[in-house]
């Protein structure tokens, strides 16, 4: 076992990612470091003394943030001699994500998919940024809300915990997946107000559902089978209400083993490239800020784009 206590950051990372590379899924990795606790409003970096010996503090930020790096879970660290702990990092089994479920399209977020066990709004990372969308566009003060993408409906779950007046909202959810939509159903049956729909995007026209005072779509308008900037001008022209707002969600993470892992990632690319990302968020702001919206950019493993009428 390596004690990294008194060992520069740089070389902790290189002498990690060839042990990682040697394990396979859920076989373990680990080292000795000077203990977080050790002391308060302390940066990382820092040297400190005990006994007369320099040792190199780091807080477990940096341990977990390395971990997701390395695609791997931190478990819980042991203390030892009071100063020290040992960390231990357990490889993610890679194979282990909806991103590489092998099965049909409807079905890859369906009620018995991988993708079913991922609950997005118990992230804190998620979670919080999206609160803040939520009180960015005034929620209490909308009337009729449209969820693309919604699958089990777990946005609106959020919605019924902080709006006032949610009984009188008039709340449609739309998925292609079916059996999402089955779930949904049962999930919010006690409220009337909801309206859940199996339909394909691309035809949104077609179900006549008029417009709305706020549009929500996490991690769906990205789609492969979706032309992100034809379907986002679509919405503004002709389901948003001018006086109107919209909730976008661009996943910047994977799900791996039972992990958000942070970093979008692309084909042909063996690490994170945000590029994609950045392009569709960047093209979405530019166009909502035509139209006379303020938008506001933000969020971590989730990048969330917030547009509120100007007129």
């Amino acid at each position: 076992m390596q004690n990294f206590s008194q060992t520069p950051l740089i070389q902790i990372i290189s002498s990690l990612e060839i042990e990682v590379k040697k394990l396979t899924a859920k076989t373990t990795v680990r080292f000795k470091v000077l203990n977080p606790d050790f002391g308060s409003s302390i940066y990382n970096g820092s040297r400190v003394k005990i006994n007369a010996q320099e040792y190199i503090y780091r807080g477990y930020k940096t341990w977990i943030d390395l971990a997701q790096y390395l695609e791997c879970r931190m478990l819980t660290p042991i203390v030892v001699e009071r100063d020290f702990i040992i960390i231990t990092y357990e490889k993610l089994n890679s194979d282990m994500s909806f991103h590489k479920e092998d099965t049909d399209k409807e079905e890859k977020y369906g009620l018995n998919s991988i993708f079913s066990r991922i609950h997005k709004d118990e992230e804190a990372s998620y979670l919080s940024f999206y609160l803040q969308a939520l009180k960015n566009v005034k929620i209490d003060k909308k009337v009729r809300i449209l969820n693309l993408g919604v699958n089990r409906g777990d946005e609106f779950q959020s919605i019924i915990e902080i709006a006032d007046n949610f009984s009188s909202l008039e709340v449609v959810g739309i998925d292609y997946c079916r059996s999402a939509i089955t779930s949904a159903q049962k999930k919010f049956k006690k409220h009337k107000n909801i309206t859940f729909i199996q339909a394909d995007i691309n035809e949104l026209e077609t179900l006549h559902l008029g417009e709305f005072d706020l549009i929500i779509s996490i991690g769906t308008l990205q789609s492969s089978n979706l032309k992100f900037t034809k379907v986002l001008m679509s919405l503004v022209q002709k389901q948003l209400k001018r006086s109107g707002a919209m909730i976008l969600g661009f996943p910047n993470c994977r799900w791996i083993d039972g992990e958000m892992v942070y970093g979008a990632r692309v084909k042909n690319y063996s690490f994170s490239e945000m590029g994609l990302l950045y392009k569709d968020v960047v093209f979405a702001k530019k166009y909502l800020q035509q139209k006379k919206f303020r938008v506001t950019i933000t969020g971590k493993d989730y990048i969330f784009l917030t547009a509120t009428s100007i007129v």
